[in-house]
């Protein structure tokens, strides 16, 4: 008998056209994007080992999401490894894996309350926890911070996030805030797309690290900190969510230029 070996794109493609055969097109596409926030979130350093989460409401659904393994890192993610749920938690494939409980209370809420929250997305960056546990949280002290100046939501730490009965604040607190800084604790962020929630998350994490060098300079010596005045940081936020100029939503340049990078250095995410 003659064995053949695919090669690596004829593998891709075959797995690209199962996924679409069992889950649906618009589905599959949807854990192809999914997945690679997963890596694209693992290459920037920003994943905490098998913890955090990220979740996309299914596409034509309003009670149903996709979410990570419990288990898996957040680089071996590909899009046929995601566990779909419904707002109750329960799981609606056939996955060895179970679900981070504290990703359903902080998703099913988020996804429950809010129709732009498409993708929602959560992180315990170093920065984005140090920032959080400052009185003002993100402050204005870079370009990268003008986008989110008076547009941070907060929410007090409650302990892990696992009682039922914390979704109501976390619903209250977040608002129809894009970000969120959960005290102690971490961010959340939120999109209508992967590419907006990543890119969100993405900027925050920059202007949280600038602050805190700033602020360590000043610590050391350096003298104080230069804040522009309010007006000047809200025009700027308005140029950033009005799209004034040539200026577009949160991802909808970077996210395709990150996508071929991510394409050319791994594309097992597609899986």
């Amino acid at each position: 008998m003659m064995n053949i070996t695919l090669a690596p794109a004829q593998l891709a493609s075959n797995t690209v056209e199962l996924g679409r055969e069992q889950y649906g097109e618009s589905e599959w596409e949807a854990r192809v994007s999914l997945a690679a926030c997963y890596r694209l979130v693992a290459k920037l350093g920003l994943d905490d080992l098998i913890y955090n989460h990220i979740s996309l409401r299914v596409p034509g659904t309003d009670d149903q999401f996709l979410i990570n393994p419990y288990g898996m890192l957040f680089e071996e993610i590909t899009a046929s490894s995601l566990v779909r749920i419904d707002i109750h938690g329960q799981k609606l494939c056939d996955s060895p894996y179970q679900v981070n409980a504290a990703g359903f209370v902080i998703h099913g809420a988020i996804h429950q309350s809010r129709h732009d929250a498409v993708c929602v997305l959560h992180t315990h960056s170093d920065a984005s926890i140090a920032v959080s546990a400052q009185r003002d949280g993100l402050l204005p002290l870079s370009q990268f911070a003008m986008r989110f100046y008076q547009r941070q939501a907060f929410h007090d730490y409650e302990g892990v996030a696992i009682d039922l009965d914390e979704q109501e604040r976390l619903i209250a607190h977040f608002a129809q805030h894009p970000v969120m800084l959960m005290r102690n604790h971490g961010l959340l962020t939120v999109g209508r797309t992967p590419g907006e929630a990543f890119m969100l998350l993405y900027y925050f994490e920059r202007a949280a690290q600038i602050q805190l060098q700033m602020q360590a300079s000043v610590a050391g010596g350096a003298g104080p900190l230069v804040l522009p005045s309010h007006e000047v940081c809200e025009k700027a936020a308005r140029q950033f969510w009005e799209m004034k100029g040539d200026i577009l939503v949160a991802g909808e340049r970077e996210w395709p230029a990150f996508i071929r990078q991510l394409d050319r250095q791994d594309p097992s995410y597609r899986n």
